[in-house]
């Protein structure tokens, strides 16, 4: 069995390739060809913490897989990664493994590629201006990845930690060579903003529907057992995708308490949801309809991303003779 560390597979997944290849494997998984059950989540109530499995089948390409991932929001302030996870791919022939992967890395890179995904269909071509809410992995993987799919020319990090904040956006600015700065968290700070992508674990909305100007694209990628990233009025306002109707809807804390309060309170049906990322590619449900219409995609993260960035990065292992053999 193949085995890749967090450095190597970092090296050898390459976030373009990651965006290209989701797309097809989403029309699978909306076309019911993909075999994706439900995740199973095992609760660490004491540190609000998770552990879950995530397993999954494609055909095209054929890869078989599952992830265990923790989820410890906690982990911040330890100074730790919130996600952390490894990765099992097996032979689809036999059921034998083959390779063990770090999934850490490609937690965070597949969610910022299919946020990127999403922006490539929904967000205004013309789209300039990126804020980022939130201050930790997911927020510096969506940094890398928004600006590959539409010509981002400023990044505002927005958080109530401002000291993190304007780190954050030095380092952006440092990297990407796009003028960034840091924002406190308030209506002022999505001003004439084309692109949000929500990136925290609060337990209180970061997002709210009063602050939103029309034409804006939001990507929400939080998950909180406890709480919500985006308020009821962004939900009400806003033209709702999904990666999976299933997933978005499942119970806490696997689905989106952003959408299932939503639904709760009164103010949207599950018939709110207006389509899956792979219905918008197929072209069986439409995108964005008018350069005023605020869309979202909200995202819980599913298997099949994890299944295509572990096939990107084994298939490039292998070409390149990268990684150890070990033996159970």
């Amino acid at each position: 069995m193949l085995f890749l560390n967090r450095h190597e597979v970092e090296r050898l997944l390459e976030l373009d390739r990651l965006v290209e290849a989701l797309g097809p494997a989403m029309v699978e998984l909306s076309a019911g060809r993909v075999s994706m059950p439900p995740r199973v989540v095992a609760q660490v109530p004491e540190q609000e913490g998770l552990l879950a499995a995530m397993p999954a089948f494609l055909n095209r390409p054929q890869v078989l897989s599952t992830k265990l991932v923790s989820v410890f929001p906690q982990n911040a302030a330890r100074g730790l990664p919130s996600h952390q996870a490894v990765i099992l791919v097996f032979d689809p022939s036999t059921g034998s493994p083959r390779a063990m992967l770090d999934g850490t890395a490609i937690t965070a890179a597949r969610t910022a590629a299919g946020s990127a995904l999403a922006t490539s269909l929904l967000a205004r071509p013309e789209a300039r201006i990126l804020a980022i809410v939130g201050t930790g992995v997911q927020a510096r993987a969506h940094a890398r990845a928004i600006p590959r799919v539409r010509p981002i020319r400023e990044i505002r990090v927005v958080g109530r930690n401002q000291d993190r904040a304007t780190a954050l956006a030095e380092e952006v600015a440092h990297h990407l060579g796009v003028p960034a700065k840091a924002f406190d968290l308030a209506q002022g700070a999505f001003a004439g903003v084309d692109v949000i992508c929500a990136t925290t674990h609060s337990a209180e909305p970061v997002v709210r529907g009063e602050w939103l100007e029309p034409g804006v694209h939001i990507n929400s990628v939080g998950l909180n057992a406890k709480g919500r990233e985006l308020d009821g009025e962004t939900i009400k306002r806003a033209l709702v995708v999904v990666e999976s109707r299933g997933a978005a809807l499942a119970k806490a804390p696997s689905g989106s308490n952003d959408l299932l309060w939503a639904i709760r309170d009164g103010l949207v049906g599950e018939e709110h949801i207006h389509a899956e990322i792979g219905e918008v590619i197929s072209g069986a449900r439409p995108g964005r309809t008018s350069p005023e219409q605020i869309t979202l995609y909200k995202s819980v993260g599913v298997a099949v991303e994890d299944a295509v960035a572990a096939h990107l990065v084994l298939e490039a292992a292998i070409r390149q003779g990268v990684g150890r053999e070990i033996q159970l």
